[in-house]
């Protein structure tokens, strides 16, 4: 149908008015599809991310062990000076590291120093199994934050401490120890960068005498 004709079928009252409706209705459509755009960009860019899980609660508290002091077998040194074992700290190193199976556990003490899995064995400390760890110096932060000594970190105490890195069947892992002295001394926190310093710092002799 023409122009011509709509225009002699419809009166050009309704026509002009029909017009000015379509007119001011595309406005209302644009202000809808700016709406909808924003809140598709919103959604898409800008989605509320999930919350973390909350960080788990490492702390030990030494005061509450009351450690015995050091046994005479298996002898463990701490520069020369005879401890106990109270607390031992394993983790995973990296985003994706693992440990392996407990029941391997005493291979992996072994592999930190000759005789350590009879030390736990027999001073007995309190195991704990932390998260994985990023760094080995975040770790190590972490651990002497959390596994507080008293006194001057340690100093004037018998309490000390070590935490670094190890290494297992070629990988690496994290490794938290707090030692118990009979007397008190002036050790402190060591930091150990890699798996030979645990040799500089420990050093077990069984009952054989080896």
């Amino acid at each position: 149908m023409s122009v011509a004709i709509i225009s002699q079928v419809v009166p050009a009252t309704l026509v002009e008015d029909l017009a000015g409706r379509v007119a001011s209705f595309w406005p209302v459509v644009a202000v809808v599809l700016v709406i909808v755009l924003v809140w598709v960009v919103r959604a898409v860019f800008f989605r509320r991310r999930p919350p973390l899980p909350p960080e788990p609660d490492l702390r030990i508290d030494l005061t509450s062990l009351h450690p015995e002091v050091p046994p005479p077998s298996p002898r463990l040194e701490f520069f020369g000076l005879p401890v106990r074992l109270v607390v031992l700290v394993l983790a995973p190193a990296g985003r994706d590291g693992y440990l392996p199976p407990p029941e391997q556990w005493n291979d992996l003490f072994e592999s930190i120093v000759p005789g350590l899995a009879e030390v736990v064995r027999t001073h007995q400390p309190r195991v704990v199994r932390w998260p994985p760890q990023l760094s080995a110096q975040g770790f190590i932060h972490k651990y002497f934050q959390n596994v507080h000594l008293p006194g001057d970190r340690g100093r004037g105490t018998p309490w000390c401490s070590a935490a670094g890195v190890a290494r297992y069947s070629g990988r690496a892992f994290l490794v938290g120890m707090t030692f118990y002295a009979a007397r008190a001394n002036h050790y402190s926190q060591e930091t150990i960068n890699s798996e030979g310093d645990w040799y500089r710092l420990l050093r077990v002799t069984l009952a054989d005498g080896q």
